[in-house]
C-alpha cells in the first residue's frame, strides 16, 4: 500500500516507517494525520512486526504542524456570529483530540516503537517522539516546543508525556522559552538514549537494536511494555499486583521452554508472532 506522507518497509519482523515529504521539511498536514494510524493500528492488528522504527528524510526530522491544519476554509475577514464561533470552537476540539489520538496508538501499539530523529523535532515532531518508546538521535539533532513561539500552547501530547520523562524545571524552561533542547542535553536529561555522529551511523545502530528486539518473544516484549506503561501511570503496589495477575496467567506460556531449550541447544529461539489483534475501532 502506499502513501502521501510515508513509505513503510516491513522485513525480518520489523516495520520501517519513514515520514517522506523532506521539501516540506516533513511538516504534519492532513495525510500525516490520516495516515499515521492506519499504518501503526495495521502493523499492530494483523501481528504483521515486533517492531517498529520511525524515521524520517532530509535535514530535519519534521517541522511540526503543518500549517494548512490551521485553515478551516472559514473566511477570517468576515465577522462571525456567536453560534459560528462557538461552532468552530467545537470542531477545533474535535481536530486536536484527532491528533492526539494519532500518537495514542504508537503508546497504545504492542510493538515497541523506536523514534530516529535527525535535524530539528519541531512542535508535532516532539509530541511524536514522547510518544515512542525509545529515542535516539543525531549529533546535530535538536527538540523545541516550537508552539509557544506562534503563541499557542502545545496540546497534542508534549506536556503529559514529556513531565514524566525528563525533570519537570527543565520541561518548563523549555516550555516557556522555545529554545532549542540539543541531543547531548536531551541524553543527558534521560530523553534520548544514545546520541550518533551522523544519520547513517545512526540508522545502523538503531536497526541493530530493532533486530534484537525481533528476536525476543513477542508475548513477553508485549509485557513489558504494558507493564511499563501502566507503572508509569499507577503506584508501586498496583505495578506490583497487575504484573503479578499478568505472570500469573502466563505460567504454561510455552515460550519459557523454547527459550531455555533454544538457550541449551545453541540455537536460534523460534518465538510465535502474537496473534492479530481483535478491535472495535
Amino acid at each position: 500500500m502506499t502513501y502521501e506522507a510515508f513509505n513503510v518497509e516491513i522485513d525480518d519482523n520489523i516495520a520501517h516507517v519513514v515520514l517522506n515529504r523532506p521539501e516540506k521539511r516533513n511538516a504534519m498536514d492532513r495525510a500525516f494525520w490520516k495516515e499515521l494510524p492506519e499504518i501503526i493500528h495495521d502493523i499492530d492488528d494483523n501481528a504483521r512486526a515486533r517492531v517498529i522504527v520511525i524515521s524520517s528524510t532530509g535535514p530535519h526530522f519534521s517541522a511540526g504542524l503543518d500549517l494548512t491544519m490551521f485553515s478551516d476554509g472559514a473566511d477570517k475577514s468576515v465577522s462571525q456570529t456567536a453560534n459560528q464561533t462557538l461552532q468552530q470552537a467545537a470542531a477545533s476540539y474535535d481536530n486536536i483530540l484527532m491528533m492526539q489520538k494519532s500518537f495514542n496508538c504508537l503508546e497504545e501499539c504492542r510493538a515497541p516503537v523506536i523514534v530516529a530523529i535527525q535535524g530539528g523535532a519541531f512542535g508535532g515532531g516532539v509530541d511524536l517522539s514522547v510518544a515512542c518508546d525509545m529515542r535516539y538521535a543525531t549529533a546535530d539533532a535538536f527538540l523545541i516546543i516550537q508552539e509557544i513561539n506562534i503563541a499557542l500552547t502545545a496540546d497534542v501530547g508534549t506536556f503529559p508525556r514529556l513531565v514524566k520523562l525528563i525533570p519537570e524545571g527543565i520541561v518548563r524552561e523549555l516550555a516557556y522559552t522555545g529554545r532549542r533542547f540539543t541531543a547531548q542535553e536531551a541524553k543527558e536529561a534521560g530523553l534520548i538514549n544514545r546520541v550518533f555522529a551522523n544519520h547513517e551511523e545512526m540508522m545502523t545502530q538503531v536497526m541493530a537494536i530493532a533486530r534484537e528486539i525481533a528476536n525476543k518473544a513477542p508475548i513477553a516484549i508485549y509485557g513489558s511494555k504494558r507493564m511499563i506503561n501502566y507503572a508509569r501511570d499507577h503506584s508501586t503496589a498496583d505495578g506490583l499486583d497487575y504484573i503479578s495477575i499478568w505472570n500469573s496467567s502466563m505460567a504454561n506460556n510455552p515460550e519459557i521452554m523454547e527459550a531455555l531449550t533454544a538457550k541449551q541447544e545453541g540455537r536460534p529461539a523460534d518465538f510465535v508472532d502474537l496473534p492479530p489483534r481483535r478491535t472495535h475501532r
